[in-house]
């Protein structure tokens, strides 16, 4: 088994919505906001190289939208999804699974691509299987209001009309490697893939910590659906994760891919940060 961090871009959010009721003096000095407080986060993948399948866990916002839409979300850098694959020696046609975390559009977007000779949006993982989790696919397909600005139709309909979609649960078998945490206060039923590999267990933690700085339990997005419970769960995963010397994989953070943790006197805190690569 090997694994690759894959990054699909970078894009800009509010400041005060990434971080909830924490105050900008002090969450400005985590990740700084320009003029008109966005800031820029990562959308940063993991590629799972197992036996002779190839996993790719989230996939970025695409490129499909109008100008309108990443007017409001500023793609920006170097980084694309194709291009971060090319550059591990794959392509798109090589992924063998598309494991879906949430159905947000910065982690599922790139899973649906426009055919512009066709005028027709088709899955852009044409050997894949893309998983889901029954419960959130439900949920995203009848959003409620206050979600559904991220559940965007044209990038969840396609993948079922595909005939590509399954959905994952404990039976699944999905891999020897692999099992999911199932989290709720960010949306309902985000799944958080753990890796065995090599001597480690390295935890995905999408949503429920987009970056380093929410480590500690009162950073909570104000985007969180149950903040309350995500307090709840970030308590859980934290502790699990210091006694079990987890690798936390961070998809948001705009400098830092992996840290593991150490208690302190304030808490829970990061231990060493580090890229995926040196494991």
């Amino acid at each position: 088994m090997q694994l690759h961090a894959i990054h699909a871009g970078m894009f800009k959010l509010d400041g005060g919505a990434m971080f909830g009721v924490v105050p900008k003096t002090i969450w400005n000095k985590l990740n700084p906001a320009d003029e008109n407080n966005m800031c820029s986060w990562a959308m940063r993948c993991l590629l799972i190289e197992d036996g002779n399948r190839l996993i790719l866990i989230d996939n970025g916002m695409g490129n499909k939208q109008e100008a309108k839409f990443f007017g409001h979300y500023y793609l920006h850098g170097n980084y694309s999804l194709e291009k971060s694959l090319q550059e591990k020696g794959f392509s798109i046609e090589d992924i063998t699974d598309v494991f879906l975390t949430h159905l947000h559009f910065d982690h599922c977007g790139g899973s649906i691509v426009l055919n512009k000779s066709k005028n027709i949006l088709e899955p852009a993982f044409k050997n894949a299987i893309y998983w889901s989790h029954s419960e959130h696919w439900d949920w995203a397909v009848h959003p409620n209001a206050r979600e559904k600005a991220s559940f965007l139709k044209e990038n969840i309909l396609p993948i079922q009309e595909s005939g590509q979609l399954k959905f994952y649960d404990i039976e699944s078998n999905f891999s020897n490697n692999f099992t999911v945490e199932i989290v709720n206060g960010h949306t309902q039923s985000m799944m958080l893939p753990c890796i065995k590999y090599k001597s480690y267990k390295v935890l995905f933690v999408a949503d429920l910590l987009p970056s380093i700085a929410h480590i500690p339990i009162p950073f909570v997005m104000a985007y969180d659906t149950q903040p309350l419970l995500t307090l709840k769960e970030k308590e859980t995963i934290l502790n699990n994760g210091v006694e079990k010397n987890t690798v936390l994989f961070f998809e948001h953070d705009p400098y830092i891919e992996c840290c593991n943790l150490i208690r302190t006197e304030k808490g829970i805190r990061p231990h060493d940060t580090f890229n995926l690569s040196v494991l």
